[in-house]
């Protein structure tokens, strides 16, 4: 990419609407924008100014709403225009031609996130929380995305980075200057000083079960044998009837699945086919549907009735589950008094309401073990930085084995600056190229 050129590009989504924004980022964005804009008063940095959008014969096409955000106090630390105009598609295309036809390039996806991290204005975390609050779909996911754009993951390794700066000053300082009798750290000291970094660097780490929950939701399917009610728990998960629900047997033939969430987590609920012997031709393959699901799901819920003994079906049905993933058993008809819930089932009533709330926290507990307790905003989201995380505690934990037998400073110190490394990648101190390709053209055009 030429950073140096002033780029173009639709910042709201395609289609009609009411409004629709173009954007220009660069030196020129101003000087061009006055080629097709004529202006009511001259603008003003972070003031709102009316303009007259022009063709090509300086005839009136829209009358737009222009904000000028003079560097370095933008988005991209850049000369930012945004052009308010009517969201009509050929209004907004025109627009959009007159940029470019002025002087101005079409952005590629994410560049202008990507100016904004080159020009220091935000580290590379915030970044890839932009395009998490741009594809949230939960108010809690976007609340979330909304604390780390604000630095919430950097402020967290700050703490990290600091004492790790300190112990490798130490050491250094210990090896350059033996001569002038500053004291070397005893394995010890360097011991001591591990520790905070070794369970605050695992912490993080471990916080992506929960972190990657909150990004990409997660998926439950649910099984049982016909009338165990499962219709009856997928429609009371759901809030709304979704599944037709009788009291003939094998009701359900096919998978039927819908998106809701707990807790602001994304969830992909499947209600499938009962499992059951002698069935016709469509069932069968209704069943066969239902096996797949449970392969697939990130979680398999085994809904049993409650109020009958368990049969050799239930049994075989619910270890074939434990054998595919991670499961729950699931005790319906927990309103009856003949309901008997066993061990390690969880009693609800899909037709009450009863259970519900436990059943959803025990399902998050599984997926996610702890993980829940982590301060909000203070967890990671993202897979690339879970890894780096992983590969610099790694590193600490040698580090102090490699203290423990009390080897040479020199030798610790490769070790440290190995942890350094991944610390650094994460935040965009030290970032190869193509990380940053993977990062940026995920993002949408516009943005």
């Amino acid at each position: 990419m030429r950073y140096q050129d002033t780029i173009v590009a639709l910042s709201t989504p395609p289609g009609r609407g009411g409004l629709g924004i173009i954007r220009l980022s660069g030196t020129n964005s101003l000087s061009l924008a006055s080629q097709f804009l004529r202006f009511k008063i001259p603008p003003e940095s972070w003031r709102a100014t009316r303009a007259d959008l022009l063709d090509e014969e300086d005839r009136i096409i829209d009358d737009v709403v222009v904000t000028w955000f003079h560097a370095p106090r933008s988005y991209t630390a850049e000369d930012v225009i945004e052009i308010s105009c009517h969201g009509a598609p050929v209004i907004l295309r025109h627009c959009l031609d007159r940029a470019l036809g002025a002087g101005a390039r079409l952005a590629e996806p994410g560049e202008f996130t990507l100016r904004a991290f080159l020009n220091g204005r935000i580290d590379l975390p915030q970044a890839e929380a932009v395009r998490d609050l741009i594809d949230s779909t939960t108010l809690y996911q976007a609340r979330i995305a909304a604390l780390q754009t604000q630095g919430s993951v950097s402020r967290s390794l700050t703490p990290v980075k600091t004492q790790l700066l300190e112990l490798i000053a130490l050491l250094e300082a210990g090896i350059d200057f033996a001569e002038d009798d500053i004291s070397v750290a005893p394995p010890a000291e360097i011991l001591r000083r591990l520790e905070p970094l070794i369970k605050e660097t695992a912490r993080l780490a471990r916080s992506f079960a929960w972190g990657n929950l909150v990004r990409n939701g997660f998926s439950l399917a649910i099984v049982g044998l016909p009338n165990a009610g499962k219709s009856s728990l997928f429609n009371r998960l759901l809030e709304q009837d979704r599944a037709i629900v009788t009291a003939i047997p094998g009701t359900t033939r096919d998978l039927v699945s819908e998106s809701t969430e707990f807790e602001g987590i994304p969830v992909r609920l499947s209600d499938t086919a009962g499992i059951r012997e002698g069935a016709d031709l469509v069932e069968r393959l209704g069943i066969e549907r239902s096996f797949a699901a449970m392969a697939e799901a990130d979680l398999t819920i085994v809904v049993v009735d409650g109020t009958l003994p368990r049969s050799a079906a239930d049994c075989d049905l619910i270890a074939r589950a434990r054998t595919q993933g991670r499961c729950l058993i699931v005790a319906n008809k927990s309103d009856l008094p003949e309901c008997r819930a066993k061990l390690h089932e969880i009693p609800v009533s899909a037709a009450t309401g009863d259970g519900i709330p436990e059943l959803r926290k025990s399902v998050l507990e599984i997926l996610a073990p702890a993980s829940r307790n982590e301060v909000e905003g203070a967890f990671i989201t993202s897979a690339r930085q879970a890894g780096l995380l992983r590969e610099a505690l790694q590193m600490l934990e040698k580090t102090a084995d490699a203290a423990r037998h009390a080897l040479p400073h020199e030798l610790l110190l490769l070790d440290l600056y190995c942890v350094l490394q991944p610390l650094d990648t994460m935040t965009g101190a030290t970032t190869a190229d193509d990380i940053l390709n993977r990062i940026f053209t995920s993002f949408c055009i516009g943005k």
